[in-house]
């Protein structure tokens, strides 16, 4: 992987597949890493130039305090101004998305159309909050292989976990407070995705455990150009876990927008 330092001194790890297509950035899901995306690089990587990137505090970024995706939106743009690319589609799964719309936000004029998977314009509901937070705490007091299969059913589904999750065993306890921190104290972003004037894809699964239907269909209601492609069945990290569903929409939706 190659690395940037951010003008703030943030270490940004990314991948950059290469190849003349028009750019288009990979940005993936809570508790994951750039390997999310292997689907989408064998699919893609021939017609568009692929750049994923670990966002803070995942794979090989690290989060050495406090943060939030505002923060991580301005890493990617980091990432971006280091590899001299003006403007990108965005692509992002859950906290990817996330980011993906702040991103928008920030540097409107940098992102060329918008494609967000299982993810929410809205602030985390003050309950599920407290629960992750609770998850969290459970986590690295007891050991994560109390937790895990949980965490893999909320975001993968049925989908076969056993690639990642002695991943996320492996997250070191205050790493995981910072992420799990940054996932449910996030502003919520709906009252303003209206300045968003890109065009935009949501696709969002029907058994999305972590966000219902309804979460996509307001994100979609308030982007000024938006359409929403449900996946039936599709899980919550679905760009991974429905990924024979998921492409052919995305193939669709980059090739008339770049």
């Amino acid at each position: 992987m190659a690395t940037v330092t951010t003008g703030e001194g943030q270490l940004v790890s990314y991948v950059d597949h290469g190849g003349d297509g028009p750019a288009v950035v990979l940005l993936h899901s809570f508790l994951m890493d750039t390997s999310m995306w292997a689907p989408q690089v064998e699919a893609f990587h021939n017609d568009y130039r692929l750049i994923a990137v670990d966002e803070r505090g995942h794979g090989e970024t690290p989060a050495t305090g406090p943060f939030g995706y505002w923060d991580v939106a301005r890493d990617v743009l980091a990432v971006l101004d280091h590899l001299d690319i003006g403007s990108a589609a965005v692509v992002g799964t859950s906290q990817g998305g996330f980011v993906a719309l702040r991103m928008a936000l920030l540097a409107p004029e940098r992102v060329t159309a918008l494609a967000v998977l299982g993810t929410s314009g809205e602030a985390e509901d003050e309950q599920i909050a407290a629960a992750y937070d609770q998850l969290t705490e459970v986590w690295i007091a007891q050991g994560p292989e109390t937790v895990v299969e949980a965490t893999a059913k909320i975001c993968l589904g049925d989908y076969d976990a056993s690639a990642w999750t002695p991943k996320w065993s492996a997250v070191e306890p205050e790493r995981l407070r910072l992420i799990a921190n940054a996932l449910v104290s996030r502003d919520g972003v709906l009252d303003r995705v209206g300045e968003i004037t890109a065009p935009a894809l949501v696709l969002h699964g029907t058994a999305d455990l972590a966000y219902p239907v309804a979460k996509a269909e307001a994100l979609t209601a308030a982007l000024p150009k938006a359409e929403l492609v449900t996946i039936d069945g599709g899980a919550h990290f679905l760009s991974l876990t429905h990924a024979a569903d998921v492409n052919p929409h995305l193939e669709r939706f980059l090739s008339a927008n770049l």
